[in-house]
């Protein structure tokens, strides 16, 4: 991936804040790898820290974060956006505010907030909450019903797609969930026929080839 030069920030690589682990921060690899843009990668240690320095002062204390320069930018879409501005050649991005009919809108809406319950689940577990947890019963069964509903929807939804598009924000954050439920082995998804066959699709992709799952070492 070549080093590029934009107007934003001449000359200097921006700086990605995040985990191989989390979809959330593959999800910024993978559209930079797409786009074609160079970026330093400096892995947040701990995810119980609650150090906002530990987040390159993100007082959310969540990842991923871009630095570029005197900006930060906050969040996966923020940080996807800037990475589309940065391309040394733009390329035809579905954004969600371009998904206006609702059987698109609701799979995006869906697909990120299974993103963000499969984390709520993943830090229960780091906490030690019981299982027979109220709120952890809750949590599991709303991603179970997400993704069924994915799983029903997503052949139709990506037809909704744009046909001339090279990337899609949709696409790459249903690909993220998915493959992650399987690499944190939170739960099989072999039995969700259409989202496999589309992971399976994706993942010839030479982007999703070079920012697979893996956990950092310590």
């Amino acid at each position: 991936m070549r080093v590029t030069e934009t107007a934003h920030d001449p000359g200097r690589i921006p700086t990605l804040v995040g985990r191989s682990s989390s979809h959330f921060t593959r999800v910024t690899r993978l559209f930079a790898a797409e786009l074609g843009v160079a970026y330093a990668f400096e892995v947040v240690p701990d995810l119980r820290s609650l150090d906002t320095a530990d987040y390159a002062g993100n007082p959310a204390l969540r990842l991923p974060i871009l630095r570029t320069g005197a900006t930060t930018w906050l969040g996966s879409l923020n940080i996807c956006r800037e990475l589309a501005r940065r391309a040394p050649v733009q390329r035809r991005v579905v954004w969600p505010e371009h998904l206006t009919e609702a059987l698109t809108a609701n799979a995006q809406e869906l697909v990120v907030q299974a993103m963000a319950t499969e984390v709520t689940l993943i830090m229960g577990q780091i906490a030690g909450t019981p299982k027979d947890d109220a709120q952890l019963t809750k949590l599991q069964k709303s991603l179970l019903n997400m993704l069924a509903w994915l799983d029903d929807n997503i052949q139709a939804a990506r037809a909704g797609l744009p046909q001339d598009r090279d990337l899609s924000y949709l696409e790459v954050c249903t690909f993220c969930l998915v493959t992650h439920l399987e690499f944190r082995k939170m739960l099989p998804t072999s039995g969700y026929r259409a989202l496999t066959a589309f992971c399976d699709e994706f993942d010839q992709r030479p982007s999703a080839q070079a920012t697979a799952y893996r956990f950092d070492a310590p």
